[in-house]
C-alpha cells in the first residue's frame, strides 16, 4: 500500500510537466471512443423514436395487411367494433403526363377520409390532405412527391393520368408518417389519391398486385394483446399479416440494429488501430523516461513501483482521452440526428444516453489496457544498465507471465464486449476473428519487411543504404506504420474492388442479356394483344411471359413455417408473400441441383420446385412437403427438386414453381419481359401506355440505376467509415514519427558531422518513408484484394476481375501520406542545432 501511494504521488508530479508526447495517445483514444459513443447514442435515439412514435409509424394501434382484396365485410365489421378503422390500398402503377409521352413508375397509395389515424401528412407549402385529394369540378386530386414533378414536368394544377383515370396535381408531398410500415424499397415516387377514385383507374383487376391495409385505433383502455388474440381466434384463416405499434416497422428496426452493429465495429476498428498508437505512445514515453527509471532502480526502487507509477499515468491520461471522446460522442448525435432525419422515416430522440456512453468508455479503458500492459510490463523487468544503453541498443525482452496474462485477459474482455453487446453475435465473432487474423497478418508482414531489409546486402548508394538500414534498425517504426496505415488502406482496396466489380457487372454483363422492360399485372385476355403489340415495334424481340401469383409458406413437413425454419439468415422468406408460378418446363437460367424436373405432360399430385435458398432455410430437399397459402387457400405439394438460378440475368424466375395442374384455376396475372433497342424503348412504352393503361411497366435500366444509386450511397458511406480507420492510422503514423524524433535528431547530427548535407539527409529519410509507404501499400493491396475476392466469390457468388487502378490509387495514397509525415519529421530533425546534442553526448 505504501508503494502504491508513492507511485501515485510520483505519477502526479510527472504529469505536472505537461502532456508532451501524449497528444497522439489522447487523439487515438478520443477518436475511437467518440465514434462508438456517437453511434450508440444515435442508435438509442432512433430506437426510442421508433418505440415512442410507433403508432404514427404504423398508422394505428394495430395494422392488418393482405394481398389482392380488402378484408371481407364480416372482418371489417369486427375491426370497426374495436375502434376507428382506416383503409388504404397500395400498388405500383404508371403515371403519365397529359401529353401521353412523359411517364413514370409510381408507388400508388389510395387512402380514405380517416387517414392518417395517428401522425399527420405534411404538404409542401401547407394545406390539408383531405382537401387536396377531394373531387373538384369532376376531377379527383392527387398529392405527389417532388421527384414525380421533375420526371413528368408537371406542377400543381396540371393533369396526370393513372390507368384510365385522370387526376389534378393538388400538392407536393413533404412527409408521410406511415411510409416505413409499407414497402421499404421503392422503385418510384409516391402518389397519394383518394380511395374512392381508385375504381375509375381500371387498376383493380383480378390477381392485380394490390396490398390492402386496415389500420385500427383502439380505445385507450383496450388490452392490445388480448384484442389481437380474440381477432385471430375469430378469423383463424384470414390471409392478413397483423402487427401492432410495439413492432411498428421491423424492417426499420432490423436496419437500425445492423447499422449500429456495423458502425460500432467500425468505431472499434478505429479504436484498435488507435490502440497501436496508444502502445507506441506508451513505449515512446517510457523510452524518454529511461534515465529516470534507471536512476530509480539504481537507488532501490522495486520493479512493481515502476509499473504502478506509469500505469497510474497511463490510466489518468486514458481517462482524459475517454472523457474528450465521450464529450464529442455526446455532441455528434445533434448533427447526425438531423442528417438521418431525411433518410429514415423515424425521428431520432436526441439526448444523453448513459448506457451508450458507458459502453464507449468501457471500450476505451479496455483498449488502453490491452495495448499498454506489454510495454509497461517490459519496463518493469528491464535492468537499470540496459535502460542506460537504450539510446543505441533499445532494450527488449518480455514482461513477466502475470503481465502477459493480464494483457490477454484484457484483450479477451474487449473481444467479449464486442460480441456480447452485438445483436448479431455470429457477425461479431467473425469480426473478432478477422481482426485477430488481420493483426497477425500485418505483424507478420512487418516482420518480413524488416527481415528482408536486413538481408538486402550492401547497397552502393549511401542514401538507399541508410533508408534500408532504418527499416530494420532497433526501434524502427516499420511495424507501427504497416499495421496502422495498412488496416485502413486494406478496407479502401477491398471496397474499391467490390464496387468496381459490381459496376463492371452492371455496365457490361447485364445490359447484354437483360430485357428492356418488365410488364406486370397483365390480365389473361390482354396476353395475346400485348404480345402482338410489342413485337410489332421494330427493334423489339424475345417477348416472354409466365403466370404470376403470390403466396406465403404456411407449413413445412406439417410443421408451422416459423418453427420449421433452421437457418435464421434466410428468415426473409417468411417476411411476406413470395412470387409463385407454374410451368411444365425448367425456367431459363436455372439448374436442378437435387431431384429431377417433372415431365412436360405431367398430370398427378401437386409437385413443387424450390430455389436452393428455400431448401437451405428449412433444411429440406426432394421428398419434403410444403403448404403454400394463395388467396386464402392452402395448397400442399411435394418437393420434386431444388434449383439454383442466376437472378442477375434479369430473366423471369421465381423461388417456387408448381407443376401444371394445380394453380391454373386461381385468380392470376401474367408477367412478361421484352428486349428492345434504345430507339425502340420509347415506342414500346408509349404503345403499351396508350393501349393498356392498367399494365405496369418497369424499365430495367431505371431499376438498375436506382439500385446503382443506392449502392453508390452505401459505397460512399463505407468509404467514409473506412476513412475513420485511415484517420486513426494516420494519427498512429504521426505518433511513430514523433516517437522517432529523438533518434532522427541524433542521426541527423551525426550525419552532418560526417559531412552530409541537408539535402543528402532529407533524401535518405524521404527514401526510407517512401519505401515504407510503398511496401505498406503492396501488403494492403494483397490483403485487400484477397478480401474482395473472397467476398465476391463466396458471399455474392459473382465472377471476379482484378482492377489494378484500385490498388494503384491506394499505393499512391499510402506513399503520399507516409512521405508527408516523413518529410515533416525529417525537416524538424534537421532544424535542431548540433552543438547542444554533441555537448550532452
Amino acid at each position: 500500500m505504501t508503494n502504491l501511494r508513492l507511485a501515485l504521488r510520483l505519477a502526479r508530479r510527472e504529469l505536472r510537466t505537461g502532456l508532451k508526447g501524449f497528444w497522439v495517445f489522447l487523439a487515438c483514444l478520443a477518436l475511437g471512443v467518440a465514434a462508438i459513443a456517437a453511434v450508440q447514442s444515435v442508435s438509442s435515439g432512433l430506437l426510442d423514436g421508433l418505440a415512442s412514435d410507433g403508432r404514427s409509424i404504423l398508422g394505428g394501434d394495430v395494422a392488418l395487411r393482405q394481398l389482392y382484396n380488402p378484408p371481407a365485410d364480416e372482418q371489417m365489421a369486427a375491426l370497426k367494433a374495436g375502434g376507428r378503422v382506416s383503409t388504404s390500398a397500395e400498388m405500383r402503377a404508371m403515371a403519365r403526363a397529359d401529353d401521353n409521352v412523359r411517364s413514370s413508375l409510381v408507388e400508388l397509395k389510395a387512402v380514405d377520409d380517416l387517414y392518417p389515424l395517428y401522425g399527420a401528412v405534411t404538404l409542401d407549402g401547407g394545406g390539408d390532405l383531405r382537401d387536396a385529394l377531394a373531387q373538384k369540378d369532376g376531377r379527383w386530386g392527387a398529392v405527389v412527391e417532388a421527384s414525380l414533378v421533375d420526371r413528368l414536368g408537371v406542377k400543381p394544377g396540371d393533369t396526370i393520368h393513372v390507368g384510365e383515370g385522370a387526376y389534378r396535381v393538388a400538392a407536393v408531398l413533404d412527409r408521410e408518417p406511415d411510409r416505413a410500415s409499407s414497402n421499404a424499397f421503392s422503385l418510384g415516387p409516391r402518389l397519394l389519391v383518394a380511395l374512392p377514385s381508385l375504381a375509375n383507374t381500371g387498376l383493380l383487376q383480378p390477381g392485380s398486385l394490390t396490398w390492402w391495409s386496415a389500420k385500427v385505433a383502439l380505445p385507450p383502455e383496450t388490452d392490445l394483446k388480448a384484442w389481437q388474440e380474440g381477432l385471430r381466434a375469430r378469423f383463424p384463416d384470414a390471409p392478413w399479416r397483423m402487427r401492432d405499434y410495439t413492432n411498428a416497422s421491423p424492417q426499420i428496426e432490423r436496419f437500425i440494429d445492423r447499422m449500429t452493429l456495423f458502425l460500432t465495429l467500425v468505431g472499434l476498428t478505429a479504436l484498435l488501430v488507435g490502440g497501436v498508437g496508444v502502445g507506441n505512445a506508451v513505449r515512446s514515453h517510457l523510452d524518454s523516461r529511461a534515465r529516470t527509471i534507471a536512476m530509480m532502480k539504481c537507488i532501490g526502487a522495486p520493479g512493481a513501483l515502476v509499473f504502478q507509477l506509469y500505469l497510474a499515468q497511463i490510466l489518468a491520461l486514458a481517462l482524459l482521452g475517454i472523457v474528450i471522446g465521450l464529450a464529442l460522442g455526446a455532441v455528434a448525435p445533434l448533427a447526425l440526428g438531423r442528417l438521418l432525419d431525411g433518410v429514415l422515416p423515424v425521428s431520432a430522440h436526441i439526448g444523453v444516453y448513459p448506457g451508450a456512453l458507458a459502453l464507449a468508455a468501457l471500450y476505451g479503458v479496455l483498449t488502453a489496457l490491452t495495448f499498454s500492459l506489454w510495454p509497461l510490463g517490459r519496463a518493469r523487468e528491464v535492468p537499470a544498465g540496459a535502460l542506460f544503453r537504450d539510446v543505441i541498443a533499445p532494450a527488449g525482452g518480455r514482461p513477466r507471465t502475470p503481465y502477459t496474462v493480464a494483457m490477454i485477459v484484457s484483450a479477451l474482455a474487449l473481444a467479449g464486449l464486442a460480441v456480447l453487446t452485438a445483436h448479431n453475435k455470429i457477425f461479431a465473432l467473425w469480426f473478432v476473428g478477422g481482426s485477430i487474423a488481420t493483426f497477425i497478418a500485418f505483424r507478420a508482414a512487418a516482420a518480413l519487411v524488416t527481415w528482408g531489409a536486413a538481408r538486402v546486402g550492401r547497397v552502393r548508394r549511401p542514401g538507399l543504404r541508410l533508408a534500408l538500414a532504418n527499416l530494420h534498425r532497433p526501434g524502427n517504426p516499420t511495424a507501427a506504420v504497416v499495421l496502422s496505415l495498412g488496416l485502413g488502406l486494406t478496407v479502401l482496396v477491398a471496397i474499391a474492388l467490390i464496387q468496381g466489380n459490381f459496376a463492371r457487372r452492371v455496365s457490361e454483363t447485364i445490359p447484354q442479356d437483360a430485357p428492356a422492360f418488365f410488364f406486370v399485372d397483365i390480365q389473361r385476355d390482354q396476353f395475346d394483344p400485348l404480345r402482338d403489340l410489342v413485337t410489332a415495334v421494330p427493334g423489339a424481340s424475345a417477348f416472354e411471359a409466365v403466370p404470376s401469383l403470390r403466396g406465403r409458406i404456411e407449413r413445412v413437413n406439417g410443421e408451422d413455417a416459423e418453427k420449421a425454419l433452421v437457418n435464421p439468415e434466410q428468415a426473409w422468406i417468411l417476411a411476406g408473400d413470395r412470387g409463385i408460378t407454374y410451368s411444365a418446363t425448367l425456367p431459363k437460367h436455372s439448374t436442378v441441383t437435387a431431384g429431377s424436373w417433372w415431365p412436360t405432360d405431367y398430370a398427378g399430385p401437386p409437385l413443387i420446385s424450390i430455389h436452393q435458398s428455400v431448401a437451405e432455410a428449412f433444411g429440406i430437399g426432394p421428398g419434403a412437403t410444403m403448404t403454400v397459402n394463395i388467396l386464402g387457400r392452402s395448397f400442399e405439394a411435394k418437393v420434386a427438386n431444388v434449383r439454383s438460378a442466376d437472378f442477375s440475368s434479369m430473366a423471369i424466375n421465381f423461388t417456387m414453381v408448381f407443376a401444371p395442374g394445380t394453380l391454373e384455376g386461381a385468380p392470376q396475372t401474367w408477367v412478361a419481359t421484352v428486349r428492345a433497342t434504345p430507339d425502340a424503348e420509347t415506342q414500346v412504352q408509349r404503345a403499351v401506355l396508350q393501349r393498356f393503361p392498367n399494365i405496369t411497366m418497369v424499365r430495367v435500366k431505371d431499376a438498375l440505376d436506382t439500385v446503382a444509386e443506392m449502392l453508390g450511397h452505401i459505397g460512399t458511406a463505407v468509404r467514409i467509415v473506412a476513412g475513420i480507420t485511415l484517420a486513426a492510422g494516420t494519427l498512429v503514423l504521426a505518433g511513430a514519427v514523433a516517437a522517432g524524433h529523438r533518434r532522427r535528431v541524433y542521426d541527423a547530427v551525426v550525419l552532418k558531422v560526417l559531412g552530409a548535407t541537408r539535402g543528402d539527409i532529407l533524401r535518405a529519410f524521404l527514401l526510407e518513408y517512401g519505401l515504407l509507404g510503398l511496401l505498406t501499400a503492396v501488403i494492403a493491396g494483397i490483403i485487400g484484394t484477397l478480401t474482395a475476392w473472397a467476398v465476391l466469390k463466396f458471399l455474392m457468388h459473382w465472377e471476379w476481375s482484378f482492377l489494378p487502378s484500385a490498388v494503384f490509387t491506394t499505393a499512391l495514397l499510402s506513399t503520399a501520406i507516409t512521405l508527408a509525415f516523413g518529410f515533416y519529421g525529417t525537416w524538424r530533425a534537421l532544424g535542431q542545432p548540433s552543438a547542444p546534442l554533441l555537448r550532452n553526448e
